[in-house]
């Protein structure tokens, strides 16, 4: 590794629009992760930094960055933006309680959706309601979802359920927790799934623009999907409900035009 590669540190960018979470709740959460990163990588302390910003203007603007060599993203991100942003896959993240992969579930009230077309002049409300192209394309490839659908980024799900089950026109996108969590809400039994996507997945680290070496970059992958058995690793991990990482298996299809 050369010296000019290493006297500055790089940033890895991590935005997840939609998901509860400030700065100030993360950054230290982040800041061990990093740490613990570097030190698998094999990189010299404090070479590796991250920056949080949960909104995706704040996102983009901060991946725009020079030093911002990194993006750790949900796939919504990725699928949106990662053409804009030149990403480059490095790794995909493996949660805790869901895996490498998840389904997402398009929910109506119960008995009033038949058809995609009974749809029209509806309100989509999902967490990844910032990437309408992942909602169409990704998400629901094979659902002919109505193009007068309005499709708006929420984190506030349950009241969007909520307005779902008293009946107002409004349909909910929802991840793997979200619906899995369906059972569990008292007016469960008034909410129907239309559909759910094929598997896709959840999030990863993906390269900025080319910001790294190649030879930093193959260090940094082989640290990551080496972090979970590391000594440090699961309690750099667990907080971001994370078991490692896995090299990257993508959909075909997986940025939008």
């Amino acid at each position: 590794m050369d010296l000019l590669s290493i006297a500055a540190a790089t940033t890895l960018v991590f935005c997840a629009p939609g998901y509860p979470g400030g700065a100030e709740d993360a950054q230290p959460l982040l800041d061990q992760f990093t740490q613990a990163v570097a030190l698998s990588a094999h990189w010299p302390a404090g070479s590796l930094e991250s920056v949080y910003d949960p909104t995706e203007a704040g996102g983009l603007s901060r991946l725009e960055a020079a030093d911002a060599a990194l993006a750790f993203v949900p796939y919504p991100f990725y699928f949106e933006h990662g053409k804009q942003l030149h990403l480059a896959p490095l790794v995909e993240g493996d949660l805790l309680e869901v895996g490498t992969t998840q389904r997402w579930s398009l929910v109506a009230k119960a008995g009033r959706a038949g058809t995609p077309a009974s749809l029209q002049g509806f309100t989509l409300l999902s967490v990844a309601g910032y990437a309408p192209q992942f909602v169409r394309r990704a998400a629901l490839p094979g659902y002919a979802l109505p193009a007068d659908v309005k499709i708006v980024a929420t984190a506030q799900i349950l009241s969007a359920l909520r307005r779902i089950a008293a009946g107002d026109p409004v349909i909910a996108l929802l991840d793997q927790e979200q619906a899995d969590a369906l059972a569990t809400l008292p007016f469960g039994s008034q909410l129907q799934t239309l559909t759910r996507s094929p598997p896709v997945p959840v999030a990863l680290i993906a390269l900025v623009d080319k910001r790294l070496t190649p030879a930093r970059a193959s260090s940094l992958k082989q640290g990551l999907l080496a972090l979970g058995s590391a000594a440090q690793g699961p309690a750099a991990l667990a907080p971001l409900r994370l078991k490692g990482f896995v090299p990257p298996e993508l959909p075909a299809d997986s940025t939008a035009p």
